[in-house]
């Protein structure tokens, strides 16, 4: 099956991290937006792992812990040595009162509040209380998390946590934990190129989480970023292929955007590209899935789901056929870049 074709994480690892070419992304399973039941979280996951999915990436922010608690139950199932996974640093979880509790963008959490912390104990105290809720001894992949603009609010704050992360001692531990055998693989989940650049610039990272920043819309990350990321071996693991909604509704009527409404030009620009897709009988959804996967330092994709019927779709959307002159027709209508490398039939075989 096509999710099950194994890529490198990184050659450079002691311990190869083997991902399959579409992973399953734990935030919508810590109730994102709205309050997804056990039941269908399990489902989803179940989905998942049955359709032949291996890799599994979530957060302790993702509903303050509940969705690695759901990993955890399913693990169980799956058994840990059967599955990849990875998790995040960056945020403690610390009990609090009913009026302290910090869910951001998501409902019904537990009683906890959220304290950044990229030092050399909080990368630690992160890492523990995860495999605690997780209820494993060890994560494949540990990412530092939303050290970007976009999740800090300004450049000072995203470079004083940069800071943070390296004069407090946060990227020494996640080298011991790596040197260690305790994980395989360090990076950063994160929702913009730029930062990532600048990890690159200043420490040994093996890949990155990026959201949403090398989309069937956006490829501005081809200009230095995914160079120097061949360059060093490095991989991407990619968040966000429908840059958080409209490459999966199309240009309808309140179409997101980075989780906003899409303005004009991105609406027109849309347009046009589901002209194309339309004249070769192709859905947006499934050309802006496979797209990312062009590249070939995109070793994953991770689209959201939170019902075992939205995973089927993803899976039958990176399995569906895609004519080699769709992609033609979006460079030369001057849609895609015309470096952005296009997706290549061989490599979505079994």
């Amino acid at each position: 099956m096509t999710v099950s074709q194994a890529e490198l994480l990184n050659s450079r690892t002691t311990r190869p991290v083997h991902l399959t070419r579409m992973g399953f992304g734990g935030a919508p399973l810590g109730n994102l937006y709205r309050t997804v039941s056990d039941e269908d979280a399990q489902a989803a996951l179940q989905a998942a792992y049955d359709a032949g999915i291996r890799f599994f990436d979530t957060a302790p922010q993702y509903g303050l812990g509940r969705s690695e608690h759901r990993f955890g139950e399913a693990i169980t199932r799956f058994g840990r040595e059967n599955i990849q996974l990875s998790t995040k640093i960056g945020r403690l979880l610390l009990d609090c009162k009913p009026h302290e509790v910090t869910p951001e963008a998501f409902v019904d959490v537990p009683q906890k509040r959220i304290v950044f912390d990229y030092t050399y104990d909080g990368v630690m105290r992160s890492h523990e209380a995860s495999r605690a809720r997780l209820g494993v001894s060890n994560v494949d992949i540990l990412l530092v998390h939303d050290v970007c603009v976009f999740s800090q609010g300004s450049q000072e704050m995203s470079d004083a946590k940069v800071r943070e992360l390296f004069d407090g001692g946060g990227y020494r531990a996640l080298v011991e934990l790596r040197e260690a055998g305790e994980i395989a693989a360090i990076g950063a989940g994160v929702n913009e190129w730029q930062v990532c650049e600048k990890l690159l610039g200043m420490g040994d990272f093996d890949g990155f989480l990026l959201a949403g920043r090398y989309t069937l819309l956006e490829q501005e990350a081809l200009d230095s970023f995914l160079p120097l990321c061949q360059k060093r071996d490095v991989g991407i693991i990619l968040g966000g292929p429908y840059n958080s909604g409209i490459l999966a509704t199309g240009a309808v009527p309140g179409a997101k955007y980075n989780y906003a409404d899409a303005p004009e030009d991105i609406l027109d620009r849309v347009r046009k590209i589901e002209d194309v897709c339309t004249a070769h009988d192709t859905p947006l959804i499934a050309a802006a899935l496979q797209f990312v996967l062009g590249h070939p330092c995109v070793k994953t994709v991770v689209p959201g789901a939170v019902s075992a019927a939205e995973v089927q779709a993803n899976v039958a959307l990176l399995d569906r056929d895609i004519p080699m002159a769709l992609w033609s027709d979006l460079r030369a209508e001057g849609l895609i870049r015309p470096e952005a490398p296009l997706p290549d039939e061989a490599a979505y075989a079994a």
